[in-house]
């Protein structure tokens, strides 16, 4: 297995895999409110066997090159995660997703993870286009899409229900001749 240094906090990157299933559900456990508030995922893992199918539906996505999934470990514990919902290589797009529980956020940990994604993507794989799609609600993940550098393309209204509200849905997106530009030297 391989890590990924996020920093000098000690923070790392690795793939999260089936076999982590009961690591996964107890990192759910501990961030399930918060996780919650603008995704379902907290709703899609609430046991072992639901941890074990999420994390083998992305080991299938990653063996059918149209997804990956990693984990954010911090000090030895898993805090959050970033992934490829979706990856079409041919088409050249991607949808980049993550989340993180409490005691981890606001320490810069989702930007760093999605930006080391990114540069995998654009420079290892030729993706064009990486997509995010959040909750308009959602302004900490926002916030994430503007220190990517992403443009906010649009607004899908009332978009899908989530704790039996409906909800908007913004699109933002980075093209990889803007990333790459953008990057230092």
């Amino acid at each position: 297995m391989f890590a990924t240094s996020l920093g000098d906090d000690g923070a790392e990157l690795r793939p999260l895999e089936p076999w982590q299933a009961e690591e996964f559900l107890a990192h759910m456990d501990r961030g399930r409110e918060f996780v919650g508030t603008h995704i379902g995922l907290a709703d899609a893992v609430h046991d072992l066997d639901s941890a074990r199918a999420f994390l083998r539906g992305y080991a299938d996505r990653t063996a059918h090159d149209t997804g990956r999934l990693y984990g954010i470990w911090s000090d030895g514990t898993l805090v959050g995660g970033v992934m490829f919902r979706t990856m079409d290589v041919a088409a050249g797009n991607a949808e980049v997703g993550c989340w993180l529980e409490p005691a981890a956020a606001g320490r810069g940990l989702i930007t760093r993870a999605c930006r080391t994604l990114i540069d995998w993507a654009v420079d290892r794989r030729g993706i064009h286009r990486l997509e995010w799609f959040v909750s308009s609600e959602n302004l900490p993940s926002i916030a994430v899409a503007r220190r990517l550098g992403m443009t906010r393309e649009g607004v899908l209204r009332e978009h899908h229900t989530h704790c039996g509200t409906r909800v908007d849905t913004e699109i933002w997106a980075v093209l990889a001749p803007d990333w790459r530009a953008a990057r230092p030297v």
